[in-house]
């Protein structure tokens, strides 16, 4: 490894050690057996597929969070009876257990791939269906992460919900893969973990396995190092963690501007005693592997039992972001060319106002049992109209506070007429990155272009805190973008009022904040904006961030 190499830090934090490979796959013999009983062949491939659902709803079990999310939906993917029936049809041609897995799996890939969004997201996980099952036939290792003895850096072409869900962090120092984009589960997961993490690093797998590199999860950089400094770089990081973690309190600039920082979760198992409330609250997970939407009272029990657990704090509730680029059976909905510009989100209480109805309903109820300040506000919301008629149902269920998600770039660009219908937007920089660069959150390929540093992605971030500034409204960030202590900076400088990430992520942010005055803040922010892409204006913002 003659010089560094870059790709899109995607979890801050800067380690170094030997890196090693993700073992390949399993690969096929190249002579395929002949099958002569399609009956016992299909048992066969029936009983891996259910193995392999076995196993990660295990591995499921012993996770909570978005860990758990993760992995129960790959297990559900598993055991769907789609897949059955394409491996089925594939032994009918003539295909053995293994080689009909993995026909199935790859025709199902392109189809997903085709559609882009949240079905582009699950191709990976497909791949790691398709891995563990033909593994189990072959009588073949299973997948997993490298064990060379010492802590290590991983490399890999990509990671699996199911590998990157048990990483433990006393063994796996860092991690940086050829494919994957800022949105992906290796950089969800890896910052849930506090790893650094470097995504789209193009030229990763050239590296020999037990070169000592260093990794820095911010700028990207991954690059050799002597290893007789790797002990010196790593006691330097564990000396800037013990640091941040001694750092305690609200968030807030180092003149006093307050910059609340707050959590996103899936559920009670993410939160942390010393959160400041929860900026995003994200409801799907009672909804999936489900045939019919859970009831009212269901809901509320889930919802009374966080909505305790934070006493007097806010939490904000998103209503369920799903629809036809995230299916869920019992919303029967039609299946649509491209499903990410389609019925999700908001839209479907246009098909099925019922589902909403309900979910508002039960969050009233929650309210009413405990002493949670509670805000609820809806994902794809693309129009001041659309806001409104959000807004009104909110009311209409006794809750007090509504809001819009701004993941669309219409409702960026007029989010001063949204401030006029709605008392707050929160920002998903995810989408609004996805939809402003028109680039798929889950094509590695397009990482640069996804990147929340892309100045067209900022401006808008400007424009709804002005709007918000203008009216004495709130506008928070919700994306995995809050997370970056450097972009929070850029955040805090613009106006954004509050900023919500995953629980590892506060310390640093919290930090990075404590060390600036909000006059600085505002500097870095109009050095960002003004300049030219993302990589400069990354790289701008740390050099005046560290004169």
């Amino acid at each position: 490894m003659p010089e560094a190499l870059t790709g899109l830090g995607v979890s801050p934090g800067r380690t170094a050690g030997p890196l090693y490979r993700m073992a390949a796959p399993p690969t096929l013999p190249d002579r395929v057996p002949t099958v002569t009983d399609r009956e016992a062949e299909i048992a066969l491939a029936t009983k891996a597929l259910s193995y392999v659902a076995t196993v990660l709803d295990e591995r499921a079990s012993q996770v909570d969070g978005t860990a758990a999310e993760v992995l129960s939906t790959e297990a559900m993917m598993a055991a769907d009876k789609t897949l059955a029936d394409a491996v089925a049809a594939a032994v009918g041609e003539g295909r053995p257990a293994a080689w009909a897995i993995t026909d199935a799996v790859a025709a199902q890939q392109e189809t997903f791939a085709s559609l882009g969004g949240y079905f582009a997201e699950r191709a990976a996980d497909l791949a790691d269906i398709r891995d563990r099952a033909v593994a189990h036939l072959l009588d073949e290792p299973m997948p997993g992460l490298p064990a060379p003895g010492e802590p290590y850096v991983l490399a890999a072409d990509d990671l699996s919900p199911a590998d990157t869900a048990l990483l433990d962090p006393a063994s796996v120092l860092a991690i940086v893969t050829r494919r994957g984009g800022p949105t992906s589960h290796t950089a969800i997961l890896a910052r849930a973990r506090g790893l650094p993490a470097v995504v789209g690093c193009a030229d990763i797998l050239s590296v020999t396995d037990g070169t000592a590199v260093s990794v820095d999860g911010t700028t990207g950089q991954v690059g050799p190092v002597d290893p007789a400094e790797v002990e010196a770089i790593r006691a330097e990081a564990a000396k800037e963690k013990e640091r941040l973690a001694s750092l305690t309190g609200p968030g807030r600039t180092a003149d006093g501007h307050d910059v609340p920082l707050l959590l996103n979760v899936g559920g009670v198992g993410d939160l942390t005693e010393d959160a400041e409330g929860v900026g995003l609250f994200r409801t799907e997970f009672l909804f999936l592997d489900r045939t019919s939407a859970p009831g009212v009272d269901e809901q509320q029990r889930v919802y009374t039992e966080l909505f305790a657990a934070l006493g007097e704090r806010k939490i904000v509730v998103r209503t369920l972001d799903a629809g036809a680029d995230k299916p869920l059976p019992f919303l029967g909905l039609a299946e649509e060319d491209n499903p990410a510009l389609g019925v999700r989100g908001l839209r479907v209480a246009r098909v099925d106002r019922s589902v909403l109805t309900d979910q508002l309903t039960a969050i009233a109820g929650a309210a009413a049992a405990t002493e949670a300040e509670v805000w609820v506000m809806a994902p794809m919301v693309a129009t001041p109209a659309e806001a409104a008629e959000f807004a009104e149902a909110v009311r209409a269920a006794g809750l007090p506070v509504a809001g819009a998600m701004v993941e669309v770039p219409a409702a960026a660009m007029r989010a001063n007429r949204l401030l006029e219908v709605v008392d707050f937007v929160s920002i998903g920089t995810n989408d609004l990155s996805q939809y402003t660069m028109a680039a798929d959150r889950m094509n590695g390929d397009l990482a640069d272009l996804l990147d929340p540093w892309q100045p067209a992605v900022l401006e808008l971030v400007f424009n709804c805190a002005d709007a918000g500034r203008a009216v004495g409204k709130s506008v928070g960030i919700c994306g995995e973008a809050a997370g970056d202590p450097l972009l929070a900076l850029v955040f805090a400088g613009m106006g954004i009022t509050s900023l919500s990430m995953s629980a590892a992520s506060v310390p640093a942010v919290r930090a990075a904040l404590a060390a600036h005055t909000l006059a600085e803040c505002e500097r870095l922010a109009a050095v960002a904006l003004d300049a030219p892409d993302a990589a400069t204006a990354r790289q701008r913002v740390a050099d005046g961030a560290h004169t």
